[in-house]
């Protein structure tokens, strides 16, 4: 097979990947392995600029509808997601409900929105789990010791994310020349893609810590969390 024969399949191949997600009918092993395996291939050829003319490769908007108006603590993530798959993000209250944007490539933003839906699914039912093992609390100390609690899992499912981000780039830029190269280039194709058709971004305001104890409980639960699933063997055969 030559090398051009061989990029175009392996584009193709991350394209379709990334269509394997929950909102198109895959359970959530099968669309994480997906996207795991999406991380496999960019890194694994971390093709050239010209290989991939990832200049001609046009960005879009991923708008992720928010469930009601008050802020959350996942919001706490929303930043590190979107270091995490290289985009930019912003609040938009165009509509009712309002949304987050993400604004990148396909790719990225595809696996930025799919991480938004783990994080949320794992803070909503670790919360639960958190409120059910603590009957001596009710009323507004429940509330505020579980406002806690997901304030600490969502920073330190942040401080992981940043830390991958980290990670992956410092890989890359050991492993292949190019990688680096095309890490700068995706960057830079992003930004400026960004500066002629984004919005001016505002700092939002935080969210009040009440309980201490229940905040460093969230940070543990913050650490379970699966954010990069292994893609098991089966999962390999199955995606090839």
């Amino acid at each position: 097979m030559s090398q051009d024969t061989e990029l175009v399949r392996v584009k193709a191949r991350i394209k379709a990947l990334t269509e394997w997600t929950i909102a198109r009918g895959c359970t959530e092993a099968e669309a994480m392995a997906a996207a795991d395996m999406v991380g496999r291939l960019l890194e694994r050829y971390a093709l050239s600029m010209e290989e991939i003319d990832i200049r001609d490769e046009p960005c879009i908007r991923i708008e992720v509808p928010l469930r009601g108006i008050r802020r959350r603590p996942i919001d706490a993530c929303v930043p590190a997601i979107a270091a995490f798959c290289d985009c930019k993000v912003w609040l938009s209250r165009d509509r009712s409900p309002p949304s987050y944007v993400f604004f990148g490539f396909a790719t990225d933003t595809a696996l930025a929105a799919y991480l938004y839906a783990v994080i949320e699914r794992a803070i909503h039912s670790d919360s639960q789990t958190f409120r059910s093992a603590r009957p001596a609390l009710a009323g507004t100390a429940l509330s505020r010791a579980t406002s806690s609690f997901q304030l600490g899992m969502a920073a330190r499912i942040a401080e992981r994310l940043v830390d991958m981000h980290d990670d992956r780039e410092a890989s890359v830029a050991t492993q292949r020349p190019t990688g680096s190269a095309l890490t700068i280039v995706r960057h830079q194709v992003v930004e400026a893609a960004f500066r002629a058709s984004g919005p001016r971004l505002r700092a939002m305001p935080g969210l009040t810590l009440h309980n201490d104890t229940a905040f460093r409980v969230g940070r543990l639960a913050g650490e379970r969390v699966n954010l990069r699933r292994p893609v098991e063997q089966d999962d390999q055969n199955r995606l090839a």
